[in-house]
């Protein structure tokens, strides 16, 4: 359903071919937005534009790495030149990778035998290539976005960013050491260009989705459909809602935090949308 207020503003969403950021895509074209789908993959990046088409919304694909700044500052400046300057950022970008998971919780001192396991990956076994790309893609990929895109906002004293931060933003979950130090950092990073660009005009905060199945998180989490893993046994009963994140939980947030009729005066916040999960002690 059209809003006047977002109507024709242009919103860029990075990572837009990923299960969260294909929602929020489509949702802010139903808004009325001029979407501008970025990613690596364009056949991804097609299924969220057709689904846009499909509701007579508007947007453009623009492949692109969001680490690499000179083909992002192209992309940039295509789309000012097409739809005019970007006012809205959603900086989605990011994830994780098997390799940089650990499959154990804690060391095991079989890491350091010959006899360790084949299925083994403790720390010590650590692809650290990528493990560096976790954290670069999370971190780099949402500092390059913002100075391409942020130029534009700055030059019209206007704008609102937000971020993805993450259930590791507030603590180190067990096993995923890499996207824990990119997520953590994110929330810096958040205040940080929250209070540097406010006499700007741009707003910026993050979000932090708690637990929600993707294609990669389904080999670690299970779901309700194929059953659940034991890790995914222990994130339900951390969740007071009971349940997994859908994509479309996040969308109140979303609109909350881009609408200045509603917003003008939050700048620096990570919002959870979790179910509860970091209220929750586990006892």
């Amino acid at each position: 359903m059209g809003d006047i207020y977002f109507e024709r503003k242009v919103a860029v969403v990075t990572g837009a071919g990923g299960k969260l950021c294909s929602v929020i895509a489509k949702h802010l074209a139903e808004r009325g937005c001029y979407v501008v789908l970025i990613g690596r993959t364009f056949e991804k990046l097609k299924k969220t534009a057709d689904s846009i088409h499909a509701v007579n919304g508007t947007c453009m694909i623009k492949t692109a790495d969001v680490c690499d700044e000179k083909s992002l500052q192209k992309v940039a400046d295509e789309v000012k030149e097409e739809w005019g300057s970007c006012r809205f950022l959603i900086n989605g970008a990011g994830g994780n990778n098997n390799k940089a998971i650990t499959t154990n919780y804690y060391f095991d001192p079989l890491e350091l035998s010959d006899e360790k396991p084949e299925e083994m990956r403790g720390f010590f076994d650590l692809d650290m290539d990528i493990f560096e790309s976790v954290v670069r893609t999370n971190t780099i990929g949402t500092v390059v976005p913002m100075r391409v895109f942020g130029k534009q906002m700055a030059a019209e004293n206007a704008g609102a960013v937000i971020n993805f931060a993450s259930m590791n933003s507030y603590r180190p979950l067990t096993r995923v050491p890499a996207y824990a130090i990119a997520k953590a950092g994110i929330v810096n990073l958040t205040e940080f260009l929250a209070v540097y660009f406010a006499n700007a005009g741009i707003r910026v905060n993050a979000v932090a989705p708690g637990f929600f199945i993707n294609d990669r998180s389904i080999k670690i989490l299970g779901s309700p459909e194929i059953g659940l893993t034991e890790r995914g046994k222990s994130v339900i009963r951390q969740t007071p809602s009971g349940r997994f994140g859908n994509p479309e939980d996040l969308l109140g947030t979303i609109d909350w935090l881009l609408d200045d009729r509603l917003s003008a005066y939050v700048t620096g916040q990570t919002v959870a949308v979790d179910g509860g999960f970091q209220a929750h002690a586990g006892v």
